[in-house]
């Protein structure tokens, strides 16, 4: 049986990290399966030795559940390593389904050192 390709949807975009300025960045496209890992990989690159990073989220088009563990892993990530990340003009699809999992938390900003 021959693979499906995920990415068949007409229009369908994939999805790029675009850096904006020091500790400034663009999410856009699809985020979702066919991504995850490689943007894993290129936000783990992108956000390394940042006290803070913020990443847009507008232009994000379609997302899933592997999309959001994305989003999810970059924030533990950087609790875990005492950076802030902030989340600027979130979709509503990735509200809701981080609301549906219960993990909205874990988008919420989160400032270092208090400030």
């Amino acid at each position: 049986m021959a693979r499906r390709n995920r990415r068949s949807n007409a229009g369908s975009q994939p999805a790029a990290l675009a850096t904006l300025g020091p500790g400034r960045f663009e999410l856009s496209g699809d985020l979702g399966f066919d991504d995850a890992a490689r943007m894993l990989a290129e936000g783990d690159a992108a956000f390394s030795g940042l006290k803070k990073a913020e990443i847009d989220l507008a232009n994000v088009a379609r997302v899933d559940s592997a999309g959001l563990a994305l989003l999810l892993e970059w924030s533990v990530s950087a609790r875990e390593s005492g950076r802030a990340l902030v989340y600027l003009h979130v979709p509503p699809a990735i509200s809701a389904l981080a609301g549906i999992s219960d993990v909205s938390e874990l988008l919420e900003p989160m400032v270092a050192g208090g400030g």
